[in-house]
């Protein structure tokens, strides 16, 4: 990774990013993991895709209704690749938080039981009551109450409101030198600290509350991770246009850091580079957004492909698994 390791890096004035945008991570079988997001938790499949890289391969956005940045989980169903398992370690977000809302874990224990999804109980380390489950490709993820956050959920049968989930929460990641992956967020992202326990500190961006934060664990004695199955792969920062999203990337290549060219995703446009721990992070515009090829209504019904694969629509739609949809 390419970076300053000898000197503090410049504080940035007026960082744009604005909250998470979205998490992506590699799966495996893609009926498993719309049932576990969409029907399990709830979510909203509000976009129905292919990874640009392989298009053979679904990518499912999932979220609230209108799949708002800071509320976006996003996966790639890769089962039948050989793609090996991945390890869980230091250089990689290890847990993905979701938002719920003060008192909504009773609800989401019964859910979870009566669907015989193991989780277990527990308060996280800044005080908030959580229950973590895996899914079925081993992912690690939390449902984190949250105080005040108003974002509004998809609502979806048989999940009562009032305990749906909300968005995201926070993503972990586990780092073998803490400092200086605190250092890039807060001197040149915009991040601020908002709270620390033992061998653990949660930072905040653009205020302060769901949605928003990172929370980076020492992760001195655990292995190296190795992306795979049932790993994440990045987490991707929200900024407000592609104006701001250039400026940044002129400070990050400023500052010795290896950053990719602007890559159109057809939602969003999205720089990527690797922070100082190897931690794989995105900047992702705001616009255009999930309506700009579906009606608000009809968000994740249809396959939806960019352009330059419409083609190849035929070809494609058969190399996809058949799945059933919510």
């Amino acid at each position: 990774m390419a970076g300053r390791t000898d000197a503090p890096y410049f504080r940035l004035m007026d960082a744009p990013i604005l909250s998470l945008h979205h998490v992506t991570a590699t799966v495996d079988d893609a009926q498993d993991d719309l049932d576990f997001y969409a029907r399990l938790l709830g979510l909203r499949l509000v976009k129905k895709t292919v990874n640009f890289d392989n298009h053979n391969v679904y990518h499912f956005y999932y979220g609230t209704t209108r799949g708002s940045p800071g509320t976006i989980m996003t996966t790639f169903p890769y089962k039948g690749w050989r793609v090996p398992v991945g390890r869980k370690g230091a250089g990689q977000i290890t847990v993905t938080s979701f938002s719920v809302p003060q008192g909504a874990l009773d609800t989401w224990r019964r859910r979870l039981n009566e669907h015989r999804v193991a989780f277990r109980d527990f308060e996280s380390a800044m005080g908030e009551g959580t229950l973590e489950v895996r899914d079925r490709s081993d992912l690690i993820l939390r449902l984190v109450e949250s105080r005040d956050d108003d974002r509004e959920p998809w609502p979806y049968e048989g999940i009562d409101a009032g305990a749906a989930i909300r968005g995201l929460h926070s993503v972990s990641l586990l780092v073998r030198e803490p400092p200086r992956t605190i250092e890039l967020l807060t001197d040149v992202l915009g991040f601020q600290i908002a709270g620390e326990a033992d061998g653990h500190t949660r930072v905040a961006v653009n205020g302060d509350g769901a949605g928003k934060y990172l929370d980076i664990i020492e992760g001195n004695d655990a292995p190296g991770a190795i992306n795979g199955l049932g790993t994440v792969h990045h987490v991707a920062f929200a900024i407000a246009d592609e104006d701001e999203q250039l400026r940044l990337r002129d400070q990050l290549v400023s500052i010795g850091l290896n950053v990719t060219d602007v890559r159109d995703r057809q939602y969003f446009r999205s720089i990527y580079f690797r922070e100082p721990n190897g931690v794989l992070y995105e900047i992702a515009t705001v616009p255009p957004g999930f309506t700009i090829d579906e009606e608000l209504e009809q968000l994740g019904r249809e396959l939806k492909l960019p352009p330059w694969e419409e083609p190849q629509r035929v070809a494609i739609e058969a190399g996809l698994p058949r799945i059933v949809q919510p």
